[in-house]
C-alpha cells in the first residue's frame, strides 16, 4: 500500500510541535513576557523555514545516494545521521567553532552561548571567512564531480554539459577549476585574511578527496558481496556526513542575524532538518528522481549557485532568503522540465 504524504511528514509534524512547544517555554524563560514567547515562536519558525529551503538540494542529493545504500546503511543514516546532523552540527558544531578561535575549551564555550551570547555571535562572524572556504570548497567539488562525469547519460542544459562532460576525460580538471575560484576569492580579500581563507580551502578540497576516495575504496574492495555492500554503505555514510556538514554552514551561520540564542538557533533548525529527513525518505520510496529526469540536475546546479554564494560571502554579505531562493527557483526550474518532457514523451 502506498504511504500517503502525511505519514511521511509524521515525525517531522510532531517535532515542529514539540520543538514549537520549546521555542515558546525558551522565551518565556528568557523574557519573561507574551510577546517574548511571540518573539520566540516567529524566529523559531523562521529558522526551519530557512533551513527547509537552503536544504531542499541536500535532500535530493541523499536521496540519489540513498539509492545505491544497503537498506541497513540506509537505515543508520536517516536515524543516525539525522541525529549526527541535528544535534552535532547545529549544537556542538558552533560551539566548537568558537572553542577554536576563542582558544577556551567546550565547557568555557557552552557558558560563553549561555551568559554572553553577543560575544560569542561575534566569534562565529569572525569564523565566517574559512568556514565559507570549507564549504564552498567541498560544494563546488560535489557538483563538479557530477558534471564532469563521463559516465552520465542525462543532460538538462545540454550544450553546457556535454562540454562539461568533454572534460572528464582529463585528470583533475575539477581540482584545477577550484583552485582557480579559490586564489581568485584570495585576492580580492584583505591580506590579513588570505591565509585562513586559502588554508580552509585546501582543507575543504581535502576533506572532499579523502571522503570520495575513502567511498570509492571501500565501494570497490576484494570481499564478498555483503561485506562490499556493508563497507559501501560505510563509505556512502561518511560521505553523506560532511556533504551534510557543508549544507549546515551556511543555515547555521545565517540564524545568527536573527538570534544569538543557541538554543533557539538547535530547536528552529533542527525542525527544518526533520523536514529534509522526510522529503529524503520520500524520494527514495517514491522513486522521484527516476520519474522527473532532471529533478536531480537542478539540485547539483543549486549546489554549484551555493558554493558560488559561499565563497563572495567572504567579501560581502548575502542574504540568505536570496541564496535559498535561488535554490527553490533551480529545483522548480528543473521539475517543470522534467514533467514537460514526460508530457512530450507519454
Amino acid at each position: 500500500m502506498e504511504r500517503s504524504l502525511l505519514s511521511y511528514l509524521k515525525w517531522a509534524l510532531i517535532v515542529t510541535v514539540v520543538g514549537l512547544g520549546l521555542s515558546a517555554w525558551l522565551g518565556w524563560e528568557t523574557v519573561g513576557t507574551v510577546s517574548g514567547v511571540y518573539s520566540f515562536l516567529l524566529i523559531g519558525s523562521i529558522l526551519a523555514v530557512l533551513e527547509i529551503a537552503l536544504s531542499f538540494d541536500n535532500a535530493i542529493v541523499n536521496a540519489n545516494k540513498l539509492e545505491d545504500m544497503t537498506p541497513v546503511w540506509r537505515q543508520r543514516f536517516l536515524t543516525w545521521g539525522i541525529l549526527i546532523a541535528v544535534f552535532g552540527m547545529r549544537i556542538i558544531f558552533p560551539l566548537a567553532i568558537v572553542a577554536i578561535f576563542a582558544w577556551i575549551n567546550p565547557f568555557a564555550a557552552v557558558q560563553m552561548a549561555l551568559s554572553d551570547p553577543e560575544e560569542y555571535s561575534r566569534i562565529i562572524g569572525e569564523a565566517h571567512g574559512p568556514i565559507s572556504a570549507f564549504g564552498g570548497t567541498f560544494l563546488m567539488m560535489v557538483a563538479l564531480k557530477f558534471f564532469v562525469d563521463e559516465d552520465k547519460s542525462i543532460d538538462w542544459i545540454a550544450g553546457l554539459e556535454r562540454r562539461l562532460r568533454l572534460f572528464g576525460s582529463i585528470r583533475g580538471f575539477e581540482i584545477a577549476l577550484v583552485l582557480v575560484v579559490v586564489l581568485f576569492i584570495n585576492q580580492a580579500l584583505p591580506e590579513a585574511s588570505q591565509t585562513a581563507f586559502l588554508s580552509s580551502a585546501l582543507m575543504g578540497l581535502l576533506v572532499f578527496t579523502m571522503v570520495d576516495g575513502l567511498g570509492t575504496y571501500l565501494d570497490n574492495i576484494a570481499g564478498t558481496s555483503a561485506q562490499i555492500g556493508a563497507k559501501g554503505g560505510l563509505g556512502a555514510f561518511l560521505y553523506l556526513e560532511v556533504l551534510d556538514a557543508s549544507f549546515s554552514f551556511d543555515g547555521v551561520i545565517g540564524a545568527f542575524a536573527l538570534t544569538t540564542n543557541i538554543l533557539l538557533i538547535a530547536i528552529g533548525l533542527g525542525i527544518g532538518a526533520m523536514y529534509v529527513r522526510s522529503m529524503t525518505i520520500m524520494l527514495v520510496e517514491k522513486g522521484t528522481l527516476a520519474e522527473f529526469r532532471y529533478l536531480e540536475h537542478g539540485a547539483f546546479y543549486s549546489i554549484f549557485a551555493l558554493s558560488i554564494i559561499m565563497f563572495l560571502q567572504s567579501i560581502v554579505h548575502v542574504p540568505e532568503l536570496l541564496t535559498g531562493g535561488i535554490g527553490v527557483l533551480l529545483i522548480g526550474s528543473a521539475l517543470f522540465a522534467s514533467i514537460r518532457h514526460n508530457k512530450l514523451n507519454a
